[in-house]
C-alpha cells in the first residue's frame, strides 16, 4: 500500500496547502495521513471562542470534519503550542515525528517549505525543518533508538517535498523566498472545489475564506511542490514532474 504523510502546523493547513493532492491520491488508493503540530490556538480569528483552550476544541472539531471532506486516512492534531512552535524541545519534537513515521512508513512526505509558505509563518517554517530532520532521522539506526528498542524499525521514506508555489500574497510586508517548482499535480475542478469546501469547513477561520478562495482560483486546479530529498540521488534537471509517487516502490 502506497502511503503519504504531510506534516502540519495548524488545523486548515491541511485543506490551504494539500488538501487537492490528499484528494488525488486518496483517490487512487493511497493511504493519506496529517500530522498537525498545535491545535491553533492563537490565532487571530477567534470564532466565538472565550478563551485558548475553548478555541483548540472548537478547531480540532473543524479539522476533523475537514479531513472528513478530503476523504484523510488518519488525521491528528498534537498539543504543541500554536505561535510557539520555534521555543519547544527541538530534539523532542523530532523524535514525536520520526515516530510517526516509523509506525506509519509512508514513501512520500510533504510539509511546508522552511520560508514558512506564502504567509511567511514562524510554525510553518518550523513544520518544515522539523518534518525535514525527521524524514531524514527515521531510516538511521542511531537516532531515537529507544523507539527502536521498544519494536519500531527504522523506516526511510523515499521522497519528501515541500509545498510551493509561483507566486507570493503581493504587498505582504516582509520577504518570502519560496523554494523553485519541480512538481506540479492536476488537481482538477472538482478537488479544487472540494479542496475549498475543505477549508470552509474550518468556521472559525472563515474571515479568511474570501481572500483563500479567490487565491485558489487564480491558481487554477493545480498543487505546486519542491521535490526536496529522496533517496534515489539524481540530478537537478528541467523536466517537471507530475506526480509525487513518480519513481516510488510500493516495497518500501
Amino acid at each position: 500500500m502506497l502511503r503519504l504523510l504531510c506534516v502540519t502546523a495548524h488545523p486548515d493547513d491541511e485543506a490551504g496547502g494539500f488538501g487537492g493532492s490528499l484528494l488525488v491520491y486518496r483517490a487512487r488508493g493511497v493511504e493519506t495521513f496529517v500530522v498537525c503540530l498545535t491545535p491553533g490556538q492563537a490565532a487571530r480569528n477567534r470564532g466565538g471562542a472565550k478563551n485558548d483552550a475553548e478555541l483548540s476544541a472548537v478547531r480540532r472539531e473543524e479539522f476533523a470534519r475537514a479531513c472528513k471532506i478530503l476523504n484523510i486516512s488518519r488525521g491528528e492534531v498534537l498539543d504543541y503550542p500554536d505561535a510557539a512552535l520555534d521555543r519547544q524541545d527541538f530534539q523532542a519534537v523530532a523524535g514525536v515525528l520520526v515516530r510517526r513515521i516509523r509506525e506509519i512508513r509512508p514513501q512520500v512526505v510533504a510539509t511546508f517549505g522552511a520560508e514558512g509558505a506564502i504567509t511567511a509563518h514562524p510554525d510553518h517554517t518550523m513544520a518544515s525543518l522539523l518534518a525535514t530532520a525527521a524524514y531524514h532521522w527515521a531510516g538511521r539506526s542511531n537516532r531515537f533508538t529507544d523507539q527502536l528498542d521498544a519494536g519500531l524499525k527504522p523506516h526511510r521514506a523515499q521522497k519528501l517535498y515541500y509545498a510551493s508555489a509561483l507566486a507570493t500574497i503581493p504587498d505582504y510586508p516582509q520577504p518570502v523566498s519560496l523554494a523553485p517548482v519541480t512538481t506540479v499535480i492536476d488537481i482538477g475542478a472538482q478537488n479544487l472545489d472540494t479542496k475549498i469546501a475543505a477549508f470552509a469547513a474550518h468556521t472559525s477561520q472563515n474571515p479568511l475564506l474570501p481572500r483563500f478562495e479567490a487565491t485558489m482560483r487564480d491558481r487554477g486546479p493545480v498543487e505546486r511542490f519542491h521535490l526536496a530529498a529522496t533517496t534515489t540521488p539524481r540530478m537537478a534537471g528541467t523536466a517537471v514532474e507530475t506526480d509525487l509517487f513518480a519513481g516510488v516502490r510500493e516495497d518500501e
